[in-house]
């Protein structure tokens, strides 16, 4: 493992330990798009599928369990918690999941490695990780009720993005047959999903304000 990747996976790790401090310390969810977080399990549940039947490293099935364990616990807090539940944002949080998940869906039956139920499902989960901010992006330009914490969670998961495309020239040089290009491609438009909240991000960063997004 290289330092871009264990830095993207510690980016990734700090995003959802940011949520949930928010979540839990202000029994608040304002702000924040279940839509996306339901579709990041989902995303989780498709990938992972490989912890029944392979082994990598101990390393590696702890995060696999912890993003799953913790993707279901802020699901839980949102759909479940009586004082939570209170604050969610459900009539601005109307993004249809059929417009992502049909889409990937299909273009994972279509292109795969191999068309096998894993094969296409591990797929399924690359192509839908790549679109699942935006349920996320559109609530928070709907809202514009952008707290600290809502902003840096978005901005950290950015970030675990930018460290893994690091990671991929990395191991693109140094790797004889590293070869990816769906998760390259996926990871270049998630990536670009990105650019416009980070230019806002990093303006009001610079002005000491609180973040807005343009409607």
């Amino acid at each position: 493992m290289n330092i871009f990747r264990l830095a993207g996976d510690m980016s990734h790790l700090l995003s959802i330990l940011v949520l949930l401090l928010k979540i839990r310390a202000t029994k608040s969810c304002r702000g924040i798009s279940l839509k996306t977080q339901e579709l990041y399990a989902l995303v989780f549940v498709c990938r992972y599928l490989d912890l029944f039947y392979s082994f990598i490293s101990v390393y590696n099935s702890v995060m696999k369990v912890t993003f799953l364990a913790t993707a279901f616990s802020i699901i839980r807090y949102m759909r479940y918690d009586k004082v939570v539940k209170q604050t969610y944002d459900k009539e601005q949080d109307t993004f249809r999941y059929a417009f992502l998940i049909a889409p990937c869906l299909l273009l994972a039956l279509v292109m795969n490695h191999k068309f096998t139920v894993t094969e296409v499902l591990w797929t399924f989960s690359i192509y839908l990780e790549a679109v699942a901010i935006l349920p996320q992006l559109v609530l928070m330009q709907r809202t514009q009720n952008i707290d600290n914490l809502t902003a840096n969670y978005v901005a950290l998961l950015g970030a675990y993005r930018g460290l893994y495309i690091l990671n991929w020239i990395f191991r693109y040089f140094h790797e004889r047959h590293y070869r990816q290009w769906i998760v390259w491609i996926s990871g270049v438009v998630q990536t670009g999903l990105y650019l416009d909240f980070f230019y806002y991000y990093y303006l009001a960063w610079k002005s000491n304000k609180r973040l807005q997004l343009p409607a």
